[in-house]
């Protein structure tokens, strides 16, 4: 069977994070060639996309992270996804463009969560999309809620949830930054970036990590590395990257496992 990778399009990557409903079109489409490159090569993929300046500036206006409980807060749930799909049929569009079999699957159709936390969601569908030849694509989107009524789930919350049934190889998260620094890169010039992320430098890693720029009410890099390194843990074997997704080239070398050595690793 052919390799199976996760892709993560980072919201800061696809849109600008400080501008409301503000899509980077050009990265998008350079983005979607590359995934068709390696494609062609025989890569099975999973692609999924955050939400960027679409759904998390809708979600911060509403508090929909934290719960929904009321007529406005429902409001304010539906134009998240709203404001979600958008996003995704532009990613979507873009990858058909490329001659791709791109599906789009909702998380908001099937999942669940309690307390902010995935519970389930539908993984049947997105198993048979891969065996026949399909590319699903996810995305960061609304859930229901158990306890909160409704909440909103991380793109990675979503990849995590599928990597336990379906096991890909790797797992690439493709951002506006190369990696993983000691601060952030675009205020601190002196900012470094970490090569690894393992049990050797975890908790100074954490400690470094600040706030994202824009609006992002999912945690930002700090909630994507406690979430890595615990995937990591749970799932040997599987090679976890971060990388700059404005860098040409870059993001099909490391789709097909050709530039181990840029970004950051996490591993335990």
């Amino acid at each position: 069977m052919a390799e199976l990778a996760f892709l993560k399009l980072g919201g800061s990557l696809i849109t600008d994070k400080t501008r409301p409903l503000t899509a980077r079109a050009d990265i998008i489409a350079r983005c979607a060639r590359e995934i068709a490159s390696a494609w062609e090569r025989g890569l099975q993929l999973v692609v999924g996309h955050g939400s960027g300046s679409y759904g998390h500036a809708v979600a911060r206006q509403y508090g929909t992270r934290q719960g929904v409980r009321g007529p406005e807060h429902w409001y304010g749930y539906a134009r998240v996804a709203d404001a979600a799909r958008r996003l995704n049929c532009l990613v979507v569009q873009a990858l058909l463009e490329e001659e791709l079999p791109a599906v789009s699957v909702p998380p908001s159709a099937t999942a669940w969560a309690r307390a902010g936390e995935l519970l389930r969601m539908d993984v049947e569908t997105i198993s048979a999309l891969l065996s026949r030849g399909a590319l699903p694509v996810v995305h960061g989107d609304v859930a229901l809620d158990e306890e909160w009524g409704g909440t909103i789930v991380s793109t990675e919350q979503v990849l995590i949830y599928l990597a336990a049934p379906l096991r890909p190889a790797r797992m690439v998260l493709a951002g506006a930054v190369a990696g993983v620094y000691s601060a952030d890169p675009n205020l601190d010039p002196g900012a470094t970036l970490y090569s690894q992320v393992t049990s050797a430098n975890y908790e100074e890693v954490l400690r470094h990590l600040g706030g994202a720029r824009g609006a992002d009410v999912t945690g930002g890099m700090a909630d994507k590395v406690r979430r890595m390194y615990d995937l990591a843990a749970r799932q040997p074997g599987l090679t976890i990257q971060l990388v700059s997704g404005l860098q040409p080239g870059l993001l099909e070398r490391t789709l097909l496992g050709r530039a181990l050595d840029e970004g950051t690793r996490i591993e335990r």
